[in-house]
């Protein structure tokens, strides 16, 4: 995939499986544990060692000069459909937030994306996590419809199971 442009000491790498417990490390943290223990596991439950093993060449890590975690992206191409890509997690440290770091993984991934002939990107996220729906919208995603309706929100009922909604995006390539 290609690397995003980064800020001065700042590395981007394809993850490796010798990531997922640092990565899962910083979940908590990086959510300020939004949901309590159970957003926390939900969280975790979401990212397991299989996308470490097996969507590398698709996702990105970002550490800082002393080899800190700083933020990731996990996305793949979709086997299924040859004109999607899915980002299915990503995860900013709240000092690195508001940098564009997020947006420019985005935009690395979209690159990768278009030039692998995806014409669209999918993604999720929980219809609490207001800093996501906004930031996914000022990336160009729109909301797809839902079963209902949450503070203005499109929301799919149990998405991901019961008691499980989400918010769904789509955004259009180039």
């Amino acid at each position: 995939m290609h690397a995003p442009e980064l800020p001065d000491g700042l590395t981007a790498r394809r993850p490796t499986e010798a990531d997922h417990a640092r990565i899962q490390a910083s979940l908590g943290d990086w959510w300020g544990h939004m949901g309590g223990e159970h957003g926390d596991l939900q969280r975790a439950l979401l990212l397991p060692r299989l996308f470490l093993q097996h969507m590398t060449d698709t996702s990105t890590l970002v550490e800082d000069a002393d080899g800190r975690l700083v933020a990731f992206l996990v996305g793949f191409l979709s086997p299924a459909r040859p004109d999607a890509a899915y980002i299915h997690f990503v995860g900013v440290d709240p000092a690195a937030r508001g940098s564009g770091l997020g947006r420019r993984l985005y935009e690395a991934f979209f690159a990768y994306a278009t030039a692998r002939d995806a014409r669209e990107v999918r993604c999720i996220t929980g219809p609490g996590n207001a800093g996501s729906i906004a930031f996914h919208t000022r990336m160009g995603f729109t909301l797809e419809p839902g079963d209902r309706e949450e503070d203005g929100v499109p929301v799919h009922s149990d998405y991901d199971g019961p008691g499980l909604d989400r918010v769904s995006f789509l955004r259009s390539l180039p």
